[in-house]
């Protein structure tokens, strides 16, 4: 509610999408828009080609859904009749963020219909997913088949770039929603552990506890965001109160006992006084006037923007420390 009536006061002249603000489920919004913070300010919405691609005859979407990976597909309506060449500049635009190629079925303006992979598959299953994406003549069908990390990061990517190139993300249009029922904790393959999604004195859902014991994939935190036309703008979590809870936080995430106790024992201790329940929210406002302003990046609204070395050009810093610094802080230089 504050943030509407700053906003009403603020920028009179942009229009507030809804109020309240939309509440979306992590799992709703990566199903939906394929990134935990959404610009809903327009569709073009992810579709799930799961099932339609297992057995379909097309050999990479059938092998990615029997490896457990995911094919979901974007309607880009209007651009059915994209070359090849600007077609395989979107497949370049995917494969930065780790898909290995864009298929498509391009359904041209004159009733034609071009495919990289239509040919491999039944009449009725194309039809499928033409029905699914409700696509129309003049549209264009994009499809990543990968694990759903990879699927999720290249079409959501994908789906803000052609809202860019069809003018669909209106920046008048502040476009507030509440992204809510995060995975408490994501698997980190490179190290074999489980690793905080948010941090590790967010507590999980009451009655997801049990689930730290037996699938800690699968417990949600109470965290939540607040997101404006596809930037995540605030955050917090109710944090963790109860002492045996957070050491079998520190136990899951697999910290080592002791360390835990010499970094975080006078948490431990305070909480065994009987801390209440508490949380908060951590609003961006530096991120907030940024898309108030209409900038297209932070370093335009900070008082001591940092360049791309993370140099501040106004003070000249970091600059050299001086020897008797160095000695107050008991800092040995061995260059």
């Amino acid at each position: 509610d504050m943030f509407t009536k700053l906003v009403a006061k603020v920028v009179p002249e942009k229009k507030l999408l809804a109020s309240p603000w939309p509440r979306f489920t992590y799992d709703e919004v990566l199903a939906r828009f394929g990134k935990d913070s959404p610009d809903i300010r327009f569709g073009m919405e992810l579709q799930d080609l799961t099932d339609l691609a297992a057995g379909c005859g097309f050999g990479v979407f059938e092998n990615t859904v029997a490896s457990g990976g995911q094919v979901r597909a974007i309607n880009a309506s209007g651009l059915g009749d994209y070359s090849r060449r600007q077609i395989n500049e979107l497949t370049d635009f995917v494969k930065r963020f780790g898909a290995k190629g864009l298929a498509y079925i391009a359904l041209t303006s004159d009733g034609q219909m071009r495919s990289s992979f239509a040919k491999f598959l039944q009449p009725e299953t194309v039809d499928e997913i033409v029905a699914r994406t409700e696509a129309q003549p003049g549209d264009l069908i994009l499809a990543v088949a990968d694990r759903p990390a990879i699927v999720f990061e290249s079409l959501g990517r994908l789906r803000e770039h052609l809202g860019d190139l069809l003018g669909l993300r209106d920046p008048d249009t502040l476009a507030f929603c509440w992204v809510y029922d995060f995975p408490f904790v994501m698997w980190n393959e490179d190290e074999q552990r489980w690793d905080p999604s948010h941090h590790l004195f967010t507590a999980p859902m009451p009655e997801d506890i049990s689930l730290l014991d037996t699938d800690p994939g699968a417990a949600r935190g109470q965290q939540y965001d607040m997101v404006l036309n596809g930037y995540e703008v605030g955050g917090g979590s109710i944090r963790i109160h109860d002492p045996q809870l957070q050491e079998k936080i520190f136990a899951l995430i697999g910290l080592d006992p002791d360390v835990a106790a010499e970094r975080f024992g006078h948490i431990l201790e305070a909480f065994s006084y009987g801390t209440p329940p508490h949380g908060g929210i951590a609003p961006g406002v530096d991120r907030v006037c940024m898309i108030l302003a209409g900038e297209p990046n932070i370093r335009e609204v900070i008082a001591f923007p940092k360049n791309q070395n993370a140099r501040d050009v106004m003070a000249e810093a970091p600059s050299p420390a001086e020897p008797q610094q160095l000695e107050e802080l008991h800092i040995k230089l061995d260059l």
